[in-house]
């Protein structure tokens, strides 16, 4: 009777909880289930980092070495950082379109405005090493390749292990791994091997954890885990990548993006780029609250197709019209003067000129057209919107005419509307003013996959850092008492909030007989 009673003292002395949880630091290599544990899952289920520098690696087969290459985490750092600075180039110099690039003549034109007014004697350094057209140089295309080939191969390589790890995982370690685990707790429960291991098992339930036993011919293994498809989060987000670089090379190479279309209200306007679209704006609306700030700008557009209406909507800065991936967005809107330029008799020019500058000092509306085959520009002047100017009175244009190679204007009469003035043989007649609205017209053919990547980034970027796979490993034997050790390990692999869950579990066990 008295032993009986010494025994039961003793197994109830025994239950004592000992928890312990540390910062990951180096831990000597001591058995195969130990490893670098404080990794947590790379060592203990071969998916460790490859060094392509080892000499071991040196002397294997050179396709084993492209692969060691394309999978190393340097090779993606120093392509992306070479990506990144010709990305920055495409932004911030102007990039030809791929119109301007088809004719050699017209890319010629191209450079000899806008970009050598703006970039001098650069332009011809800049034009040879293609930063006037990054995103389709052969330079920026094989990074691209050779990132994407990166990725999928580092994908690949770590696809079937993040596989194994969640289907097959290992469901029994050594003791050794239980001394040395950065979250460990060594717990004796009263009663027998079974027993203590459902305790085990209620307790992981409990948490949500999938539970596995392992073998073992002496005593119980017990597994849990939870998240296994977290991992997976890595893979989508590195294919996630690939799919959004993808979609802007697609949307820099293809489509366009027309930021000054202008549509006179109430006159056809090709589209162009290929879309065989015409727009015409019926109408357009400008209200303004009552301190005079604009309210809303509304244009009536109707587009057509081969002689057909397709499409008619009214168009707001964010509310634009749709049809077949052509986007036309409210952009501006002013007064325009409708022109026609005669040669004896016969007409050589006829539009629309848009007013769209504004002198220095605010007085003046300025727009400015050229005669085709004529070499002449002309600029046609109207006193601004509230504006009384005595030279250039209500209802009147002035044209100044410019020759090229000639430094003076060969003149600048002031027509009324309605009637007509001669300079240097060419008949010009100021026919009416006219309201137009400034679109910004675009087709975005890589916009769909830049949403699809970003979407598959913020899944994968979830399963990362908000399911990261946690996973506990529990070692129960006999004391042969009557009592038994339960030993419980854990890897802390950047996941700090699985220690709190780690200690309640312990505790879970620990309390659970009472």
């Amino acid at each position: 009777m008295t032993t009986s009673v010494r025994n039961r003292q003793e197994a109830s002395s025994r239950v004592a909880t000992r928890v312990t949880a540390h910062v990951p630091g180096h831990v000597d290599s001591v058995d195969d289930d130990l490893g670098h544990v404080e990794h947590g899952v790379d060592v203990l289920d071969g998916l460790q980092k490859q060094d392509a520098n080892h000499p071991h690696h040196r002397n294997q087969h050179p396709l084993r070495r492209v692969w060691l290459f394309l999978i190393s985490m340097r090779t993606g750092l120093w392509i992306i950082l070479l990506l990144g600075i010709l990305t920055l180039f495409g932004t911030l110099l102007m990039q030809a379109t791929p119109e301007a690039r088809a004719d050699e003549q017209t890319y010629a034109q191209w450079l000899a405005g806008t970009p050598s007014e703006r970039y001098g004697g650069w332009v011809g350094i800049l034009d040879k090493l293609g930063l006037f057209h990054v995103f389709s140089t052969w330079y920026f295309q094989g990074l691209f390749v050779l990132l994407s080939m990166s990725i999928l191969a580092c994908s690949i390589n770590r696809a079937p292990k993040l596989w194994r790890v969640a289907t097959h995982p290992r469901t029994s370690m050594r003791e050794v791994f239980f001394t040395h685990a950065p979250l460990r707790a060594t717990v004796d429960l009263p009663g027998d091997v079974e027993t203590a291991a459902q305790q085990v098992r209620d307790a992981l339930h409990g948490k949500h954890f999938r539970v596995i036993d392992g073998t073992t011919t002496t005593g119980a293994d017990v597994y849990g885990d939870r998240f296994r498809w977290g991992p997976f989060g890595t893979v989508v987000a590195h294919l996630s990548i690939i799919v959004i670089m993808l979609g802007f090379v697609v949307s820099a190479t293809t489509g366009f993006k027309d930021t000054d279309f202008i549509a006179p209200v109430g006159v056809d306007v090709p589209v162009g780029h290929g879309t065989g679209l015409t727009a015409k704006a019926l109408s357009f609306t400008d209200t303004y609250y009552e301190n005079g700030s604009p309210k809303d700008y509304v244009s009536d557009v109707v587009l057509t197709k081969d002689g057909k209406q397709v499409a008619r909507q009214e168009v707001r800065v964010n509310t634009p019209l749709i049809y077949e991936g052509v986007w036309f967005h409210q952009a501006f809107f002013g007064i325009g003067v409708d022109v026609t330029v005669k040669e004896q008799g016969k007409e050589i020019f006829r539009q629309m000129v848009p007013l769209k500058w504004q002198s220095n000092d605010g007085q003046q509306s300025i727009g400015q057209f050229e005669i085709p085959g004529k070499g002449v520009s002309v600029y046609v002047i109207q006193a601004a919107s509230g504006q009384v100017l005595k030279e250039l009175p209500a209802g009147t244009a002035q044209f100044e005419v410019h020759k090229d190679g000639v430094e003076n204007p060969l003149g600048w009469p002031v027509i009324d509307q309605g009637k007509s003035a001669d300079v240097d043989g060419l008949t010009y007649t100021f026919e009416r003013n006219r309201p137009y609205t400034g679109l910004t017209v675009k087709q975005d053919k890589g916009s769909w996959l830049v949403w699809l990547g970003s979407a598959l980034l913020i899944i994968g970027s979830y399963l990362v850092f908000f399911m990261p796979h946690r996973r506990i490993w529990a070692r129960i034997r006999s004391n042969g008492d009557g009592t038994s050790r339960v030993m419980v390990g854990a890897p802390l692999k950047r996941d700090p909030a699985f220690e709190p869950v780690f200690k309640n579990i312990v505790s879970t066990i620990k309390t659970s007989d009472a």
